[in-house]
C-alpha cells in the first residue's frame, strides 16, 4: 500500500467517525414551556421535525403546535403510537395536537410514511416545579395500548383557529370522529402532489429520453448513426440540467433538509448519489484536462434516468397509496349532508351540522339517517350493513334505537336525535379507525430499530465502496469507484422497510371497519392472529340476553294455543321479565289475549287470576302444591336440564301444561363457535349461572369447556388463570361486569350492543353484536400479518441482496457490475411493490360462516370458577361442583358460599339469592322454612 492509499483509508476512517457522530451523537433536547397548566412546545415541520427531541413531564397535558412549512405526502400526517395520535397536518398551516403523558419513557413520533421521526421524552413530574393549575388540569383518558393516555384533536376557538399568547395561529385539528364534513385536505394535498409529480416526470422523460437513447444505442449496441450532437457533453448538460434541478427538486429539497436535521432518508441517498454523478460529469465537461483521458466519461444519462425513474415510482406509489385510505373516505361519505327536522311544527331542511340533541328528525323511504336517535313514531326496515356489516335490514318501531348514516328502506318514521356530530356511532367508528391506523404493531419495533441505522449505514457502505474500488478497482479506478458508490446510494430503499407494516395496518383496520369490526390498535390486530383460546361470556354474547318463550307443552285435553292464550292473559298483569317474554311470544303468534281479573301475585310461587271465568295459576311447583297437585310432569325436569325455566300452569284446579322460557341462543352463535374451533382455537364459556344451566347452553352451541358460577369480580382472575397456562386468550363480553376481564385478556372484544364501559375496555368492538364478527376479526388478523410478513421479507431481502450487488461483490468472480440506472429502476419498483402488495388486502372478503346442523356430541366439562389467590380460603375446587342449596323463597339453586344473604331460623341456616328474598323470608319464616336449607 502506498502513502496515497494509506491517506485515502485514513480519510475514510475519519469520515466514518464523523458520520457516526453526526447521526448518532448526543442531541440537545427541547423542554416544553408551561403555559396555563399545559406544557406547550412548537415544532417546525420542514423535511424533518425541529426540535426532534422534546422533553415533557408526566401527568401534565401537552400541546404540540406543528408548524408545517411544506407540502407533499411524506409529512402530511403525524403519528404518535404511544399516545394514539394520528393527526393530519395541512400544508403551510399550524395544527395543535394535545395528549396526556402519564408514564415515563421515550416515545417515538413519525410521519405517516415512517421516514421522518422525532422523540418525546417523558420524565418524572416534580410537583414543586408546577403551579397549582397543572395539577388540576385533566384530559379524558382512553383505554391504554401500553399505558394510559389520551389523544385528542381539540376544536380551537375563533372560527377554526387558535391564537395563543404569542400570537401563533393554529388550524383546528380534525375532530377525532369526524372529518365528516366531506372536506378532505389530505385528498386535496395528495391530488396536488400527483399533479406536480406528473409534470415533473413528463419534463424528466422528454429531456432524458434523447440522451439515454443516444448513449444506449451507440455505447451498448454500437450503432454509429446516432446524431453526434446528442453525444456532445455540452448538449447533454443542457438537456439534463433542468431534469436535475426542476424534476429532482422535491428529492433534493427533502434530502438536504433531512440531513440538516442530523437524520437521513431515501431522498438523502438519492441526492448524494445524483449530485456525485452530476458533479463528476460537470467537472469532465468544464475541465476535462484535470482528469486522465480514460476517466473523462460523463454520466448525465444516469442522472436523468435515476431522477425520472424515482419520481415515476413515487407518482405510482402515491396513486396506489390513495387506495389504502379508501375505507376511511367511504365511511366519511356515508353521512348525508342535510337533515329534515321538525321545529315549531314545521319541517325544515338544515345542514347535518346544525342538528341538535332533542330535534325530531323526519326520514322518508330511501333516505339516509343523518344522526343517531330513538324512533318516536312510524316504522320501517333500516339497512345497517354499512355500519354493522350485517346484510339483513333491521325492522325499527317506536322505542328502537337507530344509527346515523344507515339507509331507510320502504317506510317512513320520525325519531328523536340522541347523538350528533362527533358523538354519533359513525363518527366514533372513524375516530377509532384513525387511531388504529396510527398505532404501531409490535412487529414494527424491529423495523423502527433497523430504520434508525439503515440510511447512515448505507452512506458508510457507499463511502467504503468508493475507497475499496478506488484502491483496487480496474482502470479507470476513480470512475469505477464512483459508479459503484452511486449505485449503492441509489439502490438502497428505506421506504420499502418503512412502509411494510403501516400500509398493511392501514388497509387492514379500514377493511375491518367496513365489515363491522372496529380494531382499536395495530397491536390488537397483530395479537388476534395468535389467539389459541377464546373465552365467551354467556349472557348477551352467546345468548340474546333477554328471556324468550321457547316451549308450550299442553297437558292432555288442553290445546297449545289455548294454554298459551290463558297463561299470557294472566302474565300480562305481571311485571316480571319472564311474564313479559310469555306475553311477547303470544303476541308474535297472533293470539288475542282476553282480560284477566282478580290478579294476585304470590311471592316466591307465581301468579293467579280469573280469565273468562276460569281460575288460572302460573308458577313453580310450590304453587302447584296449593292446587293439590304434587307430581310435577317429566317435562319440567327436561326443560330444566336444557337450561330453561319451566313454569307450570293450572286451570280450574287441573294441570294444564308447562311453559318454557329461556335466554335463547343468538343466531349464528353455534356456527361461530364451530368456525373458531375449525381454526384451531379452543372456546371456553364463562358465566355466573349455575353449572346445570351453563352446561345446557354449552351443549346447544358446541362448547366443550365451561367455567360456571363465576362472580363478576372474579372473571378477570379466570382469564389470568388461563394465561398462566401459556395460552393467548381472547375475551368476548358485553356488560360492565365483563370490563375487567376484557382489559385483562390479550385481546378483548366487546359486543357492540353492550355497555359503553365494556366497549371502552376492549381492543376490538363487534358492532353487529354477532359472534361471527370475531371469526372475521381472526381471519383479517391472519391475512394482515401474512401480508406484513410478505412485505418485510421482500424489503429485507431486496436491501440485503441489492446493496452488496451494487457495491460490486460479484465483480471479482463474474466481472458483473450493477449500473446506477438499473439500481434506480429497482429502487423505484421496490417501494411500489410493497404498496401494491398491501393493497391486495383490499380484496379481503370474510369467509361465510357455515350453518351448523349438529353441535359437539360430547358432554361439556363444567368447572366452577376459582377465586383469586387472596380469597383462597373460600375457593371451591374446579374439578367438583359445590353443594348447592335452594333459596326457600324463589326456589333458585345457589352456592351457600356466594349467597347474597343468610339467616338462622329454629337452629337451621337458610341461604338467599338476593336481599329481597331474605326480606320476604323474614316476614313469614314458617311459611318457607320447610322448603330448603
Amino acid at each position: 500500500m502506498t502513502a496515497n492509499d494509506g491517506l485515502v483509508v485514513l480519510s475514510a476512517l475519519i469520515l466514518t467517525a464523523l458520520l457516526a457522530w453526526y447521526f448518532f451523537g448526543p442531541k440537545k433536547s427541547r423542554q416544553a414551556d408551561l403555559e396555563d397548566g399545559m406544557q406547550v412546545v412548537r415544532v417546525g415541520v420542514k423535511g424533518g421535525y425541529s426540535p426532534d427531541l422534546i422533553e415533557v413531564r408526566a401527568g401534565v397535558p401537552v400541546r404540540m403546535l406543528f408548524d408545517r412549512q411544506e407540502s407533499g405526502e411524506c409529512t402530511s400526517r403525524v403519528v404518535m403510537p404511544g399516545f394514539r395520535v394520528n393527526q393530519l397536518l395541512p400544508a403551510h398551516e399550524k395544527t395543535a395536537v394535545e395528549f396526556l403523558p402519564d408514564t415515563e419513557g421515550e416515545y417515538r413520533f413519525a410521519c405517516g410514511m415512517n421516514m421522518v421521526s422525532g422523540t418525546i421524552r417523558v420524565v418524572g413530574n416534580r410537583s414543586e416545579d408546577l403551579p397549582p393549575a397543572a395539577s388540576s388540569t385533566t384530559l379524558t383518558a382512553q383505554r391504554p395500548a401500553g399505558h394510559r393516555h389520551t389523544s385528542e384533536s381539540h376544536p380551537l376557538p375563533g372560527g377554526g383557529t387558535h391564537r395563543d399568547d404569542h400570537g401563533d395561529q393554529a388550524s383546528q385539528a380534525a375532530p377525532p370522529a369526524s372529518g365528516l364534513d366531506g372536506d378532505d385536505p389530505e385528498a386535496r394535498e395528495r391530488a396536488a402532489e400527483i399533479k406536480d409529480l406528473t409534470v415533473r416526470v413528463a419534463v424528466g422523460t422528454v429531456l432524458s429520453l434523447p440522451v439515454v437513447a443516444a448513449v444506449m444505442l451507440e455505447e451498448v449496441f454500437g450503432l454509429p448513426w446516432m446524431p453526434a450532437a446528442l453525444m456532445d457533453p455540452w448538449v447533454q448538460l443542457a438537456l439534463i440540467t433542468p431534469v436535475f434541478l426542476f424534476t429532482g427538486w422535491p428529492i433534493h429539497k427533502t434530502g438536504w433538509l433531512a440531513l440538516s436535521h442530523r437524520t437521513a432518508d431515501m431522498n438523502s441517498l438519492i441526492t448524494l448519489g445524483t449530485i456525485a454523478a452530476f458533479g463528476y460529469s460537470l467537472l469532465v465537461t468544464l475541465a476535462p484536462q484535470v482528469l486522465p483521458e480514460e476517466a473523462r466519461s460523463v454520466y448525465y444519462e444516469a442522472v436523468g434516468v435515476i431522477i425520472t425513474l424515482i419520481l415515476l415510482g413515487r407518482l405510482l406509489e402515491t396513486r396506489a397509496k390513495a387506495g389504502t385510505g379508501e375505507a376511511i373516505r367511504a365511511l366519511i361519505g356515508l353521512q348525508p349532508r342535510t337533515a329534515r327536522v321538525v321545529r315549531r311544527g314545521t319541517e325544515l331542511e338544515v345542514p347535518v351540522e346544525e342538528v341538535a340533541v332533542g330535534d325530531v328528525v323526519v326520514v322518508r323511504p330511501g333516505e339516509k339517517l343523518p344522526v343517531d336517535g330513538q324512533v318516536l313514531e312510524g316504522g320501517s326496515a333500516v339497512d345497517e350493513s354499512m355500519v354493522t356489516g350485517e346484510p339483513i335490514p333491521v325492522t325499527k318501531s317506536p322505542g328502537d334505537l337507530v344509527i346515523g348514516a344507515t339507509i331507510n328502506q320502504t317506510g317512513s318514521f320520525r325519531y328523536t336525535a340522541t347523538r350528533v356530530g362527533a358523538e354519533t356511532m359513525l363518527a366514533q367508528i372513524i375516530r377509532l379507525v384513525r387511531e388504529a391506523q396510527g398505532s404501531r404493531a409490535p412487529i414494527q419495533r424491529l423495523v423502527d430499530k433497523v430504520s434508525r441505522y439503515f440510511v447512515p449505514a448505507v452512506i458508510g457502505v457507499a463511502s467504503w465502496t468508493f475507497v475499496v474500488w478506488a484502491l483496487v478497482g480496474p482502470q479507470p479506478a476513480l470512475v469505477f469507484a464512483l459508479v459503484a458508490s452511486v449505485s449503492v446510494l441509489i439502490i438502497a430503499c428505506p421506504c420499502a422497510l418503512g412502509l411494510a407494516t403501516p400500509m398493511s395496518i392501514t388497509v387492514g383496520t379500514g377493511k375491518g371497519a367496513t365489515h363491522g369490526i372496529l380494531i382499536r390498535s395495530a397491536e390488537a390486530l397483530e395479537t388476534a392472529h395468535k389467539l389459541d383460546t377464546v373465552v365467551l361470556d354467556k349472557t348477551g354474547t352467546i345468548t340474546k340476553g333477554a328471556p324468550a318463550l321457547t316451549d308450550v307443552l299442553p297437558a292432555e285435553g288442553m290445546g297449545r294455543d289455548e294454554l298459551l292464550r290463558l297463561v299470557a292473559a294472566v302474565e300480562r298483569s305481571s311485571e316480571h321479565p319472564l311474564a313479559t317474554a310469555i306475553v311477547a311470544g303470544a303476541q308474535e303468534e297472533g293470539l288475542e289475549l282476553p282480560q284477566a281479573t282478580a290478579f294476585d301475585s304470590v311471592t316466591g310461587q307465581g301468579v293467579r287470576a280469573l280469565v273468562e271465568g276460569r281460575e288460572v295459576l302460573v308458577g313453580n311447583h310450590r304453587l302447584l302444591a296449593t292446587a293439590g297437585i304434587h307430581a310435577p310432569p317429566a317435562d319440567v325436569d327436561r326443560l330444566a336440564a336444557d337450561g330453561k325455566t319451566p313454569m307450570l300452569a293450572v286451570v280450574d284446579g287441573r294441570l294444564a301444561g308447562v311453559i318454557g322460557v329461556a335466554d335463547t341462543i343468538k343466531d349464528g352463535s353455534a356456527a361461530a363457535v364451530a368456525a373458531l374451533r375449525a381454526r384451531g382455537i379452543d372456546v371456553v364459556m364463562m358465566t355466573g349461572d349455575n353449572a346445570a344451566t351453563a352446561a345446557a347452553i354449552a351443549r346447544q352451541v358446541g362448547i366443550g369447556r365451561v367455567v360456571a358460577e363465576v362472580m363478576p369480580e372474579h372473571k378477570a382472575a379466570e382469564v389470568q388463570r388461563l394465561q398462566a397456562e401459556g395460552r393467548v386468550v381472547g375475551m368476548v363480553g358485553d356488560g360492565i361486569n365483563d370490563a375487567p376481564a376484557l382489559a385483562q385478556a390479550d385481546v378483548g372484544s366487546a359486543i357492540g350492543t353492550g355497555t359503553d364501559v365494556a366497549i371502552e375496555s376492549s381492543d376490538i368492538t363487534l358492532v353487529s353484536g354477532s359472534l361471527s364478527g370475531l371469526v372475521t376479526a381472526v381471519d383479517l388478523s391472519r391475512a394482515t400479518m401474512r401480508n406484513i410478513r410478505q412485505n418485510l421479507v421482500f424489503a429485507f431481502l431486496y436491501n440485503g441482496l441489492g446493496i452488496p450487488l451494487a457495491a460490486g461483490v460479484l465483480y471479482p468472480a463474474l466481472g458483473w457490475m450493477l449500473s446506477p440506472i438499473i439500481a434506480a429502476a429497482a429502487m423505484a419498483l421496490s417501494s411500489l411493490s410493497v404498496v401494491a402488495n398491501a393493497n391486495r388486502l383490499r380484496t379481503f372478503t370474510p369467509r361465510p360462516v357455515p350453518e351448523v346442523t349438529q353441535t359437539l356430541a360430547t358432554e361439556p366439562v363444567v368447572e366452577v370458577g376459582h377465586r383469586p389467590e387472596h380469597d383462597k380460603s373460600k375457593e371451591t375446587p374446579m374439578s367438583q361442583t359445590p353443594n348447592l342449596v335452594t333459596d326457600p323463597v324463589c326456589g333458585m339453586s345457589i352456592d351457600p358460599d356466594t349467597a347474597a344473604d343468610h339467616t338462622q331460623h329454629q337452629g337451621q341456616t337458610y341461604h338467599f339469592c338476593s336481599a329481597h328474598c331474605a326480606a320476604t323470608f323474614g316476614q313469614d319464616p314458617t311459611r318457607y322454612a320447610t322448603t330448603g336449607a
